[in-house]
């Protein structure tokens, strides 16, 4: 496997319930535009990586970015449905639905899954999966 960052976090494993309880904290501090709380939630070096051209594209890096990047999705009047909340080995995963329309009229309507990778009780990675690739990088333009 090598030496990547992700090898590193995942010597850790999680308890199942754990991972889906702060799998729900998540979610619940995303809803609730508690950025403090979420900030919270990450550790220091967190990664969170979303694929496409969008403004939301990319890799975060740091808790800073990460709670930047989660204001610029909840700034644009998100909202997101919980379809299912999966636990793995090394964390959990948010199975979603994202719905938006902006003011001129695009619309965002997606199904997505949300990896959070976790270690020592905080997330440590969040990896963005898409039904939509292009259409979130058209709304989030």
């Amino acid at each position: 496997m090598g030496g990547d960052e992700h090898t590193v976090a995942l010597k850790d494993t999680v308890a199942p319930q754990d991972a889906v309880d702060l799998a729900e904290k998540f979610l619940t501090t995303f809803r609730d535009r508690d950025w403090e709380a979420l900030a919270s939630l990450f550790a220091p070096d967190i990664t969170w990586s979303m694929p496409g051209h969008g403004t939301i594209s990319g890799t975060a890096a740091g808790a800073a970015a990460a709670v930047e990047r989660a204001r610029e999705i909840a700034g644009t009047g998100v909202r997101t449905e919980l379809l299912h909340v999966l636990s793995g080995r090394h964390g959990a995963a948010l199975l979603l639905r994202n719905t938006a329309t902006a003011d001129d009229g695009r619309t965002l309507d997606e199904h997505l899954a949300t990896v959070l990778t976790m270690s020592g009780g905080r997330i440590a990675a969040i990896d963005s999966y898409l039904s939509d690739v292009q259409g979130m990088s058209a709304f989030f333009r």
